[in-house]
């Protein structure tokens, strides 16, 4: 017996990438419904070998369905969640609205699934920011052996974490730098980003920091350890998909190199591919439509006593939004509602 799962936001790039992984990882479905806005109602979006005519997210009835992976931003989410929660469908949700309430679980399977029981408070269940999850999935492991006293992140975001339109405000300004007269102005971005970076994701906050690297912070402590201290910056290159992510660690415990590769190397959801040679690491290219989070480039940082370098890559569509939000989907099916 399989379970009857709503997308919601169907038509946008983390909803059908969650429609794909549902069907690649053959997620035991016995009915599904795909669900946008009523300007994309009607529009086809494939399943598998299935092809599904979306539905109006404004009067589905959730009533009957047991969980709803939901990608249609904060403030759709503020509306429809409640609304499907109420009705007794779990909502999985790939916005920020819900990611700081401390009565809703915000989970990474690989680190802390055991957290899944605090979708009773509201029938919701949060995922983290892209950026946070494949962080932390590295974290956790070493986290467990020597204790991570702070954290320094350096991101290298790809423009598909901004949508669609960001995705083609690269291509039409890439493009336009080869055909004069053709040249695009900025748009989605305050500045070019095309052969390009901007140190600027989401909004500037008061002390300088930006939402991006607050959330950075503020996830970390929440899903790993509230003690973790961690400064983050974060950039947007001009990369169609996959993040990449340096990270400087310091623990309260000494960590060789070596035993530290094996943790990871044996660690759930991590790809180890570390050689010193040239290509001997993975870079966001090699990591689009895959599953795990890559980790290279380890190495002991002798400017501390108790401290690892690591570069850190994952398809940000993926394991930073529709893949994380399947995988708590399968969580809860096992150890909730147990019915696949």
């Amino acid at each position: 017996m399989g379970y009857k799962v709503v997308v919601a936001g169907a038509t946008g790039n983390v909803g059908r990438e969650m429609l794909n992984i549902l069907a690649e990882r053959e997620f035991p479905v016995d009915e599904i419904a795909v669900l946008a806005s009523r300007k994309s109602l009607g529009t086809e979006v494939s399943f598998g070998d299935k092809t599904l005519k979306t539905q109006d997210l404004d009067t589905f009835d959730f009533t009957g369905w047991d969980m709803a992976l939901f990608a249609i931003g904060s403030d759709a989410t503020k509306t429809y969640a409640p609304k499907a929660a109420k009705a007794g469908c779990i909502v999985i949700d790939n916005s920020s609205l819900y990611r700081y309430d401390p009565q809703v679980p915000l989970i990474v399977p690989e680190v802390n699934a055991d957290a899944i029981e605090g979708y009773k408070n509201k029938n919701i269940i949060a995922n983290p920011n892209c950026s946070t999850a494949q962080m932390v999935v590295a974290l956790k492991p070493l986290h467990d052996r020597a204790k991570i006293k702070r954290v320094v992140v350096s991101t290298y975001q790809s423009v598909s974490g901004s949508g669609k339109a960001a995705i083609d405000e690269l291509w039409d300004q890439t493009k336009g730098m080869y055909v004069p007269g053709q040249e695009v102005e900025p748009s989605v971005y305050p500045k070019q980003i095309a052969f390009n970076v901007i140190p600027h994701i989401d909004v500037f906050l008061e002390d300088g920091s930006t939402k991006e690297e607050w959330k950075m912070v503020a996830e970390t402590k929440k899903i790993v350890d509230p003690s973790i201290k961690v400064t983050a910056t974060c950039v947007r290159v001009p990369v169609f998909v996959g993040h990449s992510e340096s990270i400087n660690i310091e623990f309260e415990e000494f960590l060789d190199e070596d035993e530290a590769r094996d943790i990871l190397r044996e660690a759930p959801g991590i790809m180890v591919v570390d050689k010193r040679e040239a290509g001997g690491y993975v870079t966001p290219v090699e990591c689009v439509g895959e599953f795990a989070t890559y980790i290279s480039r380890i190495r002991q940082d002798s400017t501390i006593e108790n401290g690892l370098n690591l570069w850190c890559v994952s398809d940000n569509l993926r394991k930073g939004a529709a893949l994380n939000a399947v995988q708590i989907a399968e969580v809860l099916g096992q150890r909730v509602l147990k019915k696949g």
